[in-house]
């Protein structure tokens, strides 16, 4: 019933937490740099990072759309439109305002959708322990009540096997005495012993 207990590490924490900031300040450091090399005012680059967001927009639409949507699917086609909608404008801007806009945009929106998983995967977690700790708890109720039962059975037993006992004494003894008449005692008849439950199965 004991569970072991396992220490996460820190930076396996901390890892989820700094996913969506490393995401976004991944793909503002490689438009910036595909800046430098040639795409700044860059029409074709622009039109080409254009066709390709709207591409992953319209593919994250159509995987959300109806009761068979995919929301990994959509949510994945959604934040790679969001990336290359970065990464364009990172690439063809002539200063880092507009891009830097655009990031703390990009960085917020991730988390707002992240925490919304988060606060799922927290309830889900904490609703998973309590249905363990009220299972151990039960569990551990029927034990003790089993336990009380087979002590209570046992002190049964080992007071009908000390009144056997000491009523074969006391006949023994008695049997040693002058002017003891059997038949009398037997047509008298001896006093029962008490009644042993026998432990049931489960």
């Amino acid at each position: 019933m004991n569970e072991p207990l396992v220490q996460r590490h820190w930076l396996t924490l901390a890892a989820p937490k700094v996913a969506p900031a490393l995401a976004t300040s991944t793909v503002l450091i490689l438009g910036r740099i595909w800046n430098a090399n040639g795409a700044e005012h860059s029409v074709g680059n622009a039109a080409l990072m254009v066709v390709l967001a709207t591409g992953a927009a319209s593919a994250g639409a159509f995987a959300s759309a109806g009761r068979a949507g995919d929301p990994v699917i959509a949510g994945t086609a959604f934040a790679a439109s969001g990336g290359l909608a970065l990464a364009g404008v990172a690439g063809y801007a002539d200063g880092l305002p507009l891009p830097l806009l655009l990031w703390v945009l990009a960085t917020a929106t991730a988390y707002g959708i992240a925490a919304r998983y988060w606060r799922t995967d927290r309830r889900d977690t904490v609703a998973h322990h309590r249905h363990t700790a009220e299972r151990r708890e039960e569990h551990g109720h029927i034990e003790r009540v089993e336990a009380l039962r087979a002590g209570a059975q046992i002190e049964v037993a080992r007071e009908g096997a000390a009144y056997a006992t000491a009523l074969a004494q006391a006949l023994t003894t008695r049997a040693a005495l002058p002017g003891f008449d059997p038949a009398a005692l037997t047509r008298a008849g001896l006093p029962e012993l008490p009644a042993i439950e026998s432990p049931k199965e489960y």
